[in-house]
């Protein structure tokens, strides 16, 4: 055995072999060059460990396993795989016969789940401790349980930078003696620190790894970039001005490369080489750096990728800016933070040491000294800063001790321990007490990160393992796609042919499939990694991902599990996916690009991701990682109910709104489901009773029994809804909620009888038909059980649940419930009744409300006048008693009753303008219920005038369909195409019959221009109207001839038509001063009711119609000539806009475009003296203004009253306001132009006189 002189361990070798000979465990400390290494194994196989069982030698990095176990097996002279081999992920170089076996720290790990005491091994060296991954030191967590286990078993623990106290402490035997420590120097030349600090972080926050983290990388994101790059500048002038060698600038992250390279290459001449290297690099580019040109300075930027993975050859300076990105999981927030920090003094003596290789060396730190000292020594280890769950996994697999309890050097925080619990029970590989689930066990035989694991186990269920196996494969390595510094957006280019539109794990196997076919049509090796490079795709990356996958692959079938040959859908693969990423979700927020996360984290879609424009409402992402920002790589397109099912275990349902459903027979309440709080769904009705049954039962029984909402028809429940729905019907009837006894007693009535499982319709059924009947007799209610008082005044006759107006029998319905729109009365009426029903007789109510109304009638009054009243509940009885058996067929309204009977009873004069109806409660006034033919509500409403202008057309439609079912009835209405009166005599009134009832209609002649018909109107107003139409038509029929030559012969007619032109065509003009001569002469009352009289009316007319014709031209002249002068003067005051607004007004009422044919000649010859009136009103205004806005001002209240009845008829005629219209006008001849005089007396005081008694 030899061992290299030139290596210090080589020196120390036989201290070493006595130490391991006399203790379990020995630690070997030394720097880097040492021969650490390779040394230690031929010394432990010298020492004669390695025998009948292997030594076992660890190492972080599979290259750096293999690389050691080839340069030990030339230094024994051995072909390796026999007596020096390795095993790493999916590769095995031993042999029966080897004695010393190289790993990394994950295949000791997988071999204690197999073989937890380790018996294949004698010795163990865990090589590079210092760099505390996961995996070293939950080793040396369960190395330190194993020991007294297995006392034979030697352990050699190695670092570079070692807190060699702390693991000699550690490792102590049973009487606490700490292992020894053997310090081995390393092959080091002198290194000179040079401190030049630049200000891109505060110097306060220097020296604080745990701070100064976001915020700092935002500040240099803002200020520091500059300062950081222009300190590197100066500090490689610095380097170059000292001698000749390579630099080594030691960076955080790529971006901050790419801003120092720019800034290099602009400074230095070409003769310069400036190289950047970070792990995401290609191989050729990293290749470069191990081939040093001889004629050039490098300039190397590196992360922290050289510290100590990667030594590169060469180098005599070393810039260090102090930072590195450090990746730390955040239990709270679930996310991984990669995140710019200062480093430990461990690395920064790790970075000054690799200018010491070749010569002395010069390490310039670009921040000071203090700030130096400051900091912590060793930088944190892995187990502080990770995810603890695949190790608390390992630990549960192997049945070891809790992790609260398990020897680790540095004891993780229990926030931590509990975050890990926390994924695995989101995973279902712990149950809620931590104890782990088939799932678990399941997840525990699969050597991978847990999430990944999880995914291949559901890929199971979903058959879609042949993709997820591609797609995990894909997740437990580096990207296989290259993105070359300065081959950006030709590499970006080159991948668009992976892409999806809607997920990015879907690109992965677009690629593959790509690879497969790629290898399978190759020409050779050498063209197929020419093509992949060609791609931008690293070939050692692509075999790395196949080797995984065939692992994996032979993992799954070991299992016993098929792999699927049907290609699996996009659903399937992503409902697979959902279980292990869980924590990744996110929902896109309504204002904004982010995505709300789990636990109310946001995240933005990385800028790089191939749906960056394309991310839906919900996405799941393979990995959160914060730098500047909280960034989600790897993202899809997913649906809330792939994530309700991937997550059923981890939904918290709350649920709202409890009610019973009468169509599904039960209690259902609203339930929503959150996901660590993010809602994946709301509003879904759920069965109450599964959830809370005594609550669900309360609920039925409140809703379905007492208020009677069930619809299964038990002998019971019809029964004592019955009973309950008349107590209830006096209730509404009486006004007064206290009739029918409480509900909780009926409630309590049924809790007591209903057994506890009954909550559904079903249960009640089942359970109801098993009883006999003496108990189904006990669910009976009574009605005096039910009633807390007699109720003996709610009688039918006070309260009918009919009335009776005018012949027409109307259904009527009480509502209590103030403020309610049904509250009070209601009548409804059939549509093809509404223009019958009088609204005199619904003024009147139902005797048991009349006298409440009154009462607030009275009260209405004016002071005055009540007094003479009181006591008013006295006088309002007093008048119930009077009027009773006068109120269902009343002969005037019942504000005129009421003040007749005061006059009659008090002798005071009320008039109808005193009382104050508008003030009385809704339900005092009668509501009204529109029904169609079948019963439907079109409208309803207190306002019958309303109701009947809303209707108009569909009340006539419905009645006329009416009457043309009536036999009897239609053979009177049959006859259309009337020219002559050969139909008999017209009866004033018809009987409509429908079933059972009779009803009133209105026939009239109707008018149908060249024709007439007869039609039956619901009306009489409506049918006297179109009667008089109809005769005028028949008459002119009859008349035709002598009316057409008469016509002819109108005096002035041209005149008068440009006169009209505002109003009517010539041909219009000529037609109204027909019809008015017509109307004169034939349709004076009474009108002809058969053949002969109006055969008598026609030839009377014959004689002189020529006459009236004559005299209605004049009288339109007359007109004319004064509406267009009035026309005239009214464009002269247009400025003043109160007076010309009120002569347009009151003129336009009367000149219309029928205004020869709207009103009888009687009227109209009034007309001119109107319009005269209104002229002189304007020569007058010119001269006196205030006297004409004194005399508006007068009038004003009796045209607003005026205005407002109108309305309120909502086009229904009214005689006695039709003739308060034409006191108005003579009203504005008195005020305005006196001198016409007028042929009644009139004025202010007389009108409001006359508007009073129209009111009452």
């Amino acid at each position: 055995m030899t061992y290299p002189e030139s290596l210090p361990v080589s020196e120390r070798r036989h201290e070493i072999a006595q130490a391991m000979l006399e203790n379990q465990v020995i630690i070997v400390s030394g720097e880097t060059g040492s021969g650490k290494t390779t040394q230690l194994p031929k010394i432990c196989l010298e020492a004669g460990r390695g025998r009948t069982r292997l030594i076992g030698h660890t190492q972080p990095r599979r290259l750096a396993a293999t690389s050691v176990a080839r340069r030990i097996a030339e230094e024994l002279n051995t072909p390796l795989g026999e007596l020096v081999g390795y095993q790493i992920r999916f590769n095995d170089r031993t042999s029966p016969d080897s004695a010393i076996k190289l790993m990394t720290d994950g295949i000791l790990l997988s071999e204690s789940q197999k073989d937890p005491l380790l018996r294949q091994y004698d010795t163990i060296i865990i090589d590079e401790a210092h760099e505390r991954s996961l995996n070293i030191d939950f080793l040396l967590g369960f190395l330190r349980v194993l020991l007294p286990r297995r006392p034979d078993l030697k352990l050699i623990i190695t670092s570079a930078t070692i807190d060699a106290d702390r693991f000699a402490r550690h490792f102590a035997d049973a009487r606490g003696k700490a292992a020894p420590v053997i310090e081995v120097s390393g092959r080091l030349f002198p290194v000179e620190v040079r401190y030049r600090p630049v200000h891109f972080l505060d110097e306060e926050d220097e020296g604080k790894p745990s701070v100064a983290s976001a915020n700092d990388a935002r500040r240099m994101d803002r200020d520091g970039e500059k300062e950081l790059v222009d300190g590197i500048v100066s500090a490689v002038d610095e380097c170059a001005a000292h001698g000749a060698g390579d630099i080594l600038v030691f960076l955080p992250g790529e971006r901050e490369i790419r801003e120092a390279a720019e800034a290099l290459r602009k400074h230095h001449p070409p003769t310069t080489q400036i190289l950047p290297l970070f792990a995401r690099m290609s191989q050729q580019e990293q290749e470069r750096i191990f081939r040093p040109d001889t004629n050039q300075r490098r300039v190397i930027l590196a992360t922290n990728v050289a510290e100590t993975s990667l030594t590169v050859p060469g180098i005599r300076f070393v810039i260090d800016s102090g930072l590195a990105r450090v990746k730390r999981y955040s239990w709270r927030n679930k996310v991984e933070q990669l995140q710019i920090e200062p480093i430990s003094q461990a690395s920064a003596n790790q970075r000054a040491g690799r200018c010491g290789r070749i010569g002395p060396g010069v390490c310039i730190r670009l921040y000071d000294e203090e700030g130096f000292s400051q900091r912590p020594k060793f930088t944190d280890p892995e187990i502080l800063r990770s995810s603890l769950a695949a190790v608390i996994l390992r630990m549960k697999a192997l049945r070891m001790a809790d992790i609260e309890s398990f020897p680790f050097v540095d004891r993780p925080a229990g926030k931590a321990v509990a975050d890990g619990y926390h994924l695995l029970q989101e995973l279902g590989a712990l149950d809620e007490q931590n104890r782990l689930t088939a799932t678990g066990k399941s997840l525990s035989l699969l050597p991978l990160d847990p999430r990944i694991a999880r995914m291949i186990l559901a890929a199971n269920d979903q058959h879609c393992l042949h993709e997820m196996l591609i797609i995990a494969a894909a997740l437990s390595i580096q990207d296989p796609r290259e993105r070359p510094f300065n081959a950006r957006e030709a590499s970006e280019q080159a991948h668009m042919r992976f892409r999806d539109d809607k997920s990015e794990f879907m690109s992965y196997l677009k690629l593959w499939n790509w690879y497969e076919d790629a290898v399978k049509h190759k020409a050779s090796q050498r063209k197929l990694v020419t093509q992949l490079r060609g791609e931008f795709l690293s070939p050692l990356r692509l075999r790395e991902w196949h080797d995984v996958h065939t692992q994996l692959a032979q993992l799954v079938r070991e299992q016993g599990w098929r792999i699927n040959t049907t290609e699996a859908t996009f659903e399937q693969v992503h409902r697979a996916l959902l279980t292990g990423l869980l924590g990744n979700i996110g929902v896109k927020s309504e204002e904004s690009s982010q995505y709300q996360g789990a636990r109310d984290i946001r995240f933005v879609v990385h800028p790089g991701s191939a749906l960056i424009k394309k991310s839906g409402k919900w996405i799941v992402a393979a990995e959160l990682v914060e730098t500047t920002r909280l960034f989600a790589r790897c993202i899809a397109n997913v649906d809330p109910r792939w994530i309700e099912a991937a997550g059923a275990h981890l939904l918290k349902k709350h649920w709202s709104d409890p009610m019973f459903n009468a169509r599904r027979g039960q209690v259902l309440a609203n339930e929503r489901a959150t996901l660590y709080g993010l809602m994946i769904y709301s509003g879904r009705k759920v069965n109450y009773g599964r959830i809370a049954p005594a609550e669900a039962r309360e609920i039925f029984i409140r809703q379905a029994l007492v208020d009677s909402q069930i619809t299964a028809t038990l002998p019971f429940i019809a029964h004592n809804t019955k009973v309950m729905r008349e107590i209830e019907r006096m209730e509404h009837q009486a006004r007064r909620p206290d009739i029918l006894i409480d509900d909780e007693l009926i409630f309590a009535f049924y809790d007591k009888l209903i057994p506890a499982d009954v909550c559904q319709t079903q249960t009640l059924v089942n359970w109801y038909g098993k009883l006999d009947q003496s108990s189904a007799r006990q669910l009976l209610l009574n009605r005096e059980d039910l009633m807390r008082h007699e109720a003996s005044g709610i009688t039918s006759d006070v309260f009918p649940k009919r009335t009776e107006w005018d012949g027409m029998s109307l259904a009527l319905s009480y509502h209590f419930e103030p403020g309610s729109p049904k509250d009070g009365v209601t009548a409804t009426i059939p549509v093809f009744l509404l223009n019958q029903v009088d609204p005199v007789q619904s003024e009147w109510l139902v005797p048991g409300m009349l006298k409440e109304k009154v009462l607030h009638l009275l009260k209405s009054l004016p002071q005055k006048l009540r007094r003479h009243c009181v006591p008013l509940p006295d006088y309002a009885q007093g008048f119930f008693e009077r009027w009773f058996t006068r109120a269902s067929n009343p002969d005037r309204s019942l504000l005129a009753a009421l003040a007749d009977d005061i006059r009659d009873e008090l002798t005071i004069r009320v008039a109808l303008s005193d009382f104050k109806p508008e003030t009385l409660p809704a339900h005092l006034f009668m509501n009204f219920r529109v029904v169609d033919e079948h019963g439907r509500m079109l409208s309803a409403g207190r306002n019958l005038s309303q109701l009947k202008a809303e209707h108009a057309p569909a009340a006539q439609a419905s009645f006329q369909s009416l009457v043309s079912k009536d036999q009897s009835v239609a053979q009177v209405v049959s006859q259309d195409d009337i020219v002559e009166w050969n139909f008999g005599q017209l009866p004033d009134i018809m009987e409509i019959r429908k079933k059972n009832e009779t009803f009133i209609g209105y026939p009239a002649l109707v008018d149908l221009g060249e024709s007439c018909t007869i039609d039956v109107f619901d009306d009489p107003d409506s049918a006297a109207r179109k009667h008089r139409q109809g005769l005028l038509r028949l008459f002119r029929i009859a008349m035709k001839d002598q009316l057409k030559q008469l016509s002819k012969s109108i005096p002035e007619l041209t005149r008068m038509g440009m006169l009209a032109v505002s109003l009517m065509n010539q041909d219009s003009l000529r037609d109204q001063i027909v019809a008015a001569a017509l109307n004169q002469a034939c349709l004076a009352d009474p009108l002809p009711t058969d053949a002969a009289q109006f055969e008598a009316r026609r030839v009377d007319a014959k004689g002189r119609i020529g006459l009236l014709i004559q005299e209605e031209a004049r009288l339109a002249m007359t007109t004319l000539t004064e509406w267009a002068a009035l026309q005239k003067k009214l464009v002269s005051v247009r400025s003043v806009k109160p007076l010309h607004d009120d002569i347009v007004a009151g003129v336009g009422a009367f000149m219309t475009p029928q205004f020869l044919t709207d009103h009888p000649h009687a009227r109209r010859a009034h007309y001119p003296r109107y319009l005269k009136a209104a002229s002189a009103r304007i020569d007058k205004y010119r001269s006196d203004p205030l006297r004409d806005t004194r005399l508006m001002q007068d009038m004003a209240p009796l045209l607003a009253n005026y205005q407002r009845m109108r309305g309120a008829l909502k086009g229904q005629s009214d005689a006695r306001l039709d003739d308060f219209f034409w006191m108005l006008q003579e009203l504005r001849v008195a005020l305005f132009a006196q001198e016409l005089r007028t042929p009644v007396p009139v004025s202010v005081r007389r009108l409001q006189k006359t508007w009073e008694s129209l009111n009452r």
